[in-house]
């Protein structure tokens, strides 16, 4: 063994010392950029709020295998996942935690009433809310640090409430979910089919996220003869509303909301369209066509074997890569209106393969441009039924 004197030694851990700092230079140099996720992972809507995540997880992932920069500097996303069980107030508590600890310029959250709640702090609290919730009343506020990722739900009604009508009558019960996304598609839904001289029969909103058997709500509408149905809520709900429908010998159409989706609902009752034959809602992913769409559903099933994905992995999948694209842009990753300003001119510069959806931009209010389609079940099978926007 040879020794050394203890100056020597102490020269030879600094320089160690030394080497091994510069060796991590560029991991050190590296900024974790977090974006924020409050949403539902546990009770009825659970799967709903993991389908949300996996999309923003998937984008994460690919941004990161590109070695991003924003602002000339190294950067690594990541999402920073706190369950809100669907409660607003936990929502608000969850942003709280989510600004004060982790520094997220923006967080996102899957539904109406939390998104509601972090509207009236955010602007003083700086922070933007990437909202996916299609009710018009998130962008019609004016908050000035909000996006609303999908579409409008109103363009849906018309065209929704045409088909139905021509196809099955004019006699609607309503019995949709009573939380705060299905109140205001309710709002909205009723004038909607009246206008196009339909009547409701009944109205009976039913709680989607905490109940498994519906049949004495379920009961009660039919009990009123209806043509159609307006369900809606999460698809695995949803799916047990209609699947108890039938069972109770209900041989109409449904109007679904677009939170359920049609392929997801239909796995839950078997793997086919068969209960939902007359049925219509929005375009689920994995019926659409176009090669961005396929290819989006391609390598998401690679990123999670076995799994097909639905709208809320296609939507957030690509609003983590507008925002990651709106940090580049704005040279920034912790100036939220800046980055907020920047939006329109990311979903601008998306490569298709990204924005397999089609967003076309961003409107004054923070809403996005879309031509999202709906579709019908007509015997059997998914058919487009063209909405507008």
């Amino acid at each position: 063994m040879t020794a050394f004197p203890l100056f020597t030694r102490r020269r030879m851990t600094a320089v160690a010392l030394a080497g091994a700092v510069l060796a991590a230079g560029p991991a050190l140099a590296q900024e974790v950029v977090k974006i924020g996720y409050s949403g539902p992972l546990s009770g009825g809507a659970a799967q709903y709020g993991k389908n949300v995540l996996d999309g923003m997880q998937m984008a994460v992932a690919e941004l990161n295998a590109a070695g991003p920069e924003v602002g000339g500097k190294k950067v690594k996303f990541e999402i920073v996942a706190l369950d809100d069980k669907y409660n607003p107030s936990e929502t608000a508590i969850n942003a709280q935690r989510l600004v004060q600890q982790h520094k997220t310029a923006a967080i996102l959250v899957p539904h109406s009433g939390g998104i509601f709640a972090l509207q009236t702090t955010n602007e003083r609290s700086n922070f933007i809310v990437l909202a996916y919730s299609s009710v018009p009343q998130i962008t019609a506020r004016g908050n000035k640090l909000t996006l609303r990722i999908p579409p409008e739900f109103t363009s849906y009604i018309t065209p929704f409430s045409k088909y139905e009508m021509e196809r099955f009558g004019k006699k609607v019960a309503m019995i949709g979910a009573d939380h705060d996304y299905g109140k205001a598609w309710a709002a909205a839904f009723k004038p909607g089919w009246e206008k196009l001289g339909g009547t409701v029969v009944a109205e009976n909103p039913m709680s989607y996220n905490r109940a498994t058997d519906f049949y004495s709500g379920v009961s009660k509408a039919l009990a009123e003869k209806p043509d159609v149905l307006f369900v809606g809520g999460a698809s695995e709900p949803t799916a047990l509303v209609v699947k108890q429908a039938r069972e109770l010998g209900f041989k109409g159409g449904f109007i679904i909301m677009d939170q359920a989706k049609l392929d997801e609902m239909a796995r839950v009752l078997g793997g086919d369209y068969k209960v939902l034959e007359g049925a219509i809602g929005v375009m689920p992913v994995s019926e659409d066509s176009k090669p961005a769409n396929q290819a989006f559903v391609q390598r998401f099933g690679k990123a999670y074997p076995g799994r097909i994905p639905g709208s809320e992995a296609q939507w957030n999948y690509t609003a983590v890569h507008a925002t990651a694209k709106a940090m580049q842009l704005a040279g920034t990753t912790s100036d939220p209106k800046a980055i907020h300003a920047k939006l329109d001119a990311a979903y601008k510069a998306l490569a298709a393969d990204v924005n397999p959806g089609g967003v076309m931009g961003v409107d004054a209010k923070g809403g996005t441009l879309t031509r999202e389609r709906g579709a019908a079940v007509k015997n059997g099978k998914i058919e487009p039924v063209q909405t507008e926007h």
